[in-house]
């Protein structure tokens, strides 16, 4: 069946999604009135109203009002919802109670006699038709258009500008309206399927949805991703639960989506979904309605959704700070998800991508090792280009002591002025680097970290790497940096004195980061003296690198811990001599999803206190005895 001949398509908000529909349906020859308002409305008025499509800019020509009073409405209209999720309750309010003059000259309200077109995202957009109009006709429709300003459109998809599921909310296919409008869309080129199910296809259109808030707030990456498919699997598992199943878009769809594809504008780039622009504009989110609306629906059904609830505090944070769309990193898309862990690595080649971007990390060049004073020498013959050299003595270390040992923590006020100097921001995402597999730069990273930088990742594979990968290199100084405004404070990450470092092994695990021989006690170069804490255990750090100087996968690394009996939920703690290569250790650690607590003043300080024990040979030790258990600081 089809609805009588003549109909009018009454296009209801005149933003991306209703220019796009009404110069499409205007095009294939239907009838077409556009609703618009403001700046729009203006650039309608003007004649200037205009869509950037891959083929060349459309004028939209098509005929207007500004909102129901001036539209007198008949029963051959079908309206039209565009308008964003977040406004579709005050425009259906607006529209539902109309009068439509009908055939016989009387009237009657239009929620009673004209079916209304629903094309918002997320499910309460339905709802809230439904309570009012007798006739609801819902859309999933995948759209990639833009409102760039009044009077400018994106329409960058070819040769399809749209795609379009179309059914009768809640079910059913059997309203004469639903064939005329396929027949009207497909006039127009947009791709449509009408289905009995709408409601399977909306809710999946919702699991793609959830993503929508990353797209918007991270960079891409390889943890982004991840997240995305945790959403999305949390929302499908959500939706099933409350009897909104998502149908299997890929399986399900009769449409070729490869005919959807995004062509190139010439001077507009394509910048990302709703959620996103919504952001760039500062403009009302729809994420209530997107990540909210699982939220709701785990809520109804006495369930939760941890991800979805997180992410969606998240989003309006952003809004509410003003932050830039797609500027924030791992780091913080690990603190904001619960049970995720800040990255701990990059590789050459996600680095080389990330300083050709929008936002470059800052670099950290860290050269130092035990008896080569000559890191900044290194740094000038050759380094990551706009990298700053840091001097792990003097800036990630204060002096000497025998309490604290050969590296003790510095005063945090002193590390707060190094990394202001080095250009560390709270906004900027941090790497770090030496020559060694990371051994001296995870003082840093670890450092940072405690001291509450978000974002810190070590290079992988070190300045090796990057020269293998091809990477640029700079040699002499760089130019000054731009001062940082980081306000630093300590305890981000836990400490171990030497007191809770002895009575660890009783009840956790003591690692010893330094070489074996060491630990046996057959040498000792620099401390007072030779040999272990009792109890300890021997992981030389060179254990957490492969042989071309990167770290070792994440299952190999767990691996290796558990042997030592570290494993995920187990306390422990780590040492080395004075407390750098001990970082590297708990970096290891981290990456395989291990915490661990660092002994800043390590065998260094140990050793200096005569009254302490010392252990020798292959074997731990029995621990000290004596105190209470302490927790780690």
């Amino acid at each position: 069946m089809t609805a009588r001949a003549g109909t009018r398509y009454v296009v209801i908000g005149a933003g991306a999604v209703g220019v796009v529909l009404a110069e499409g349906l205007h095009r294939g020859g239907a009838e077409v009135l556009l609703v618009a308002r403001g700046g729009q409305l203006a650039a309608l008025r003007a004649g200037r109203l205009r869509l950037l499509r891959p083929d060349g800019p459309v004028e939209v020509a098509v005929p207007y009002a500004a909102g129901p009073q001036e539209v007198e409405l008949t029963g051959r209209d079908v309206l039209v919802l565009a308008v964003k999720t977040q406004d579709a309750e005050q425009a259906l309010a607006e529209w539902a109670w109309r009068p439509v003059r009908r055939g016989d000259g009387r009237t009657a309200p239009a929620a009673r006699v004209l079916p209304v077109v629903t094309l918002q995202n997320g499910l309460e957009a339905e709802r809230a038709a439904l309570r009012r109009f007798a006739t609801v006709l819902a859309a999933s429709i995948r759209v990639p258009a833009v409102y760039v300003e009044d009077g400018v459109v994106l329409s960058p998809a070819v040769p399809f500008p749209a795609a379009l599921w179309i059914g009768r909310h809640p079910s059913g296919a059997d309203h004469p309206a639903l064939d005329r409008l396929a027949a009207d869309l497909r006039a127009g080129s947009f791709a449509v399927q009408v289905t009995a199910g709408i409601t399977g296809w909306k809710a999946a259109k919702l699991v793609g949805n959830a993503r929508n808030v990353l797209g918007a707030l991270y960079r891409p990456s390889a943890l982004r991703d991840h997240v995305g498919e945790l959403l999305a699997d949390e929302a499908r598992s959500v939706l099933t639960a409350a009897g909104l199943a998502p149908v299997d878009e890929q399986a399900d769809s009769t449409l070729d989506l490869s005919r959807l594809v995004i062509g190139d504008i010439p001077g507009h780039p394509y910048p990302g979904n709703s959620t996103w622009q919504s952001l760039a504009r500062a403009g009302s989110l729809e994420a209530d309605f997107l990540g909210g609306e699982i939220v709701l629906q785990a809520r109804l059904t006495g369930a939760a959704a941890p991800l979805n609830q997180a992410l969606l505090e998240r989003v309006r944070r952003a809004a509410g700070e003003g932050t830039a769309p797609g500027s924030l990193g791992d780091a913080d898309l690990a603190a904001t998800v619960p049970g995720l862990r800040p990255p701990v690595l990059v590789d050459a080649a996600a680095l080389a991508a990330e300083l050709a971007g929008e936002r470059p990390p800052l670099l950290l060049d860290v050269r130092w090792a035990l008896g080569d004073p000559h890191g900044r020498d290194h740094y000038r013959r050759g380094h990551i280009p706009t990298a700053r050299y840091v001097d792990l003595d003097t800036e990630l270390a204060a002096p000497p002591n025998p309490s604290g040992g050969r590296h003790p923590l510095p005063d945090i006020e002193a590390l707060q002025r190094s990394a202001r100097a080095w250009g560390v921001t709270a906004s900027r995402p941090v790497v770090v680097y030496d020559d060694a597999g990371g051994l001296a730069a995870a003082r840093a990273w670890w450092l940072l970290r405690w001291a509450g930088v978000a974002d810190v990742r070590l290079l992988d594979g070190a300045f090796g790497a990057w020269k293998a990968a091809g990477g640029a290199v700079a040699a002499g100084e760089e130019g000054a940096a731009e001062p940082g405004d980081i306000v630093l404070s300590p305890g981000h990450l836990p400490v171990i004195d030497a007191a809770r470092a002895a009575r660890l092994p009783r009840h956790g695990v003591l690692l010893d980061a330094r070489a074996a021989e060491r630990y046996r006690g057959e040498s000792e170069p620099v401390d007072p003296r030779a040999g272990h804490i009792p109890g300890a255990l021997s992981a030389p750090t060179a254990g957490n690198l492969t042989a071309d100087g990167r770290f070792r996968a994440p299952d190999a690394a767990r691996k290796r811990f558990a042997e030592l009996g570290a494993t995920a939920g187990t306390r422990v703690g780590v040492y080395c001599g004075s407390g750098v290569t001990a970082a590297h250790q708990v970096a290891a650690l981290a990456a395989a999803g291990i915490d661990a607590a660092l002994f800043p003043g390590s065998w260094s300080a140990w050793s200096a206190d005569p009254h302490r024990p010392v252990a020798t040979g292959p074997a731990p030790g029995a621990p000290v005895t004596g105190g209470e258990s302490d927790e780690h600081q």
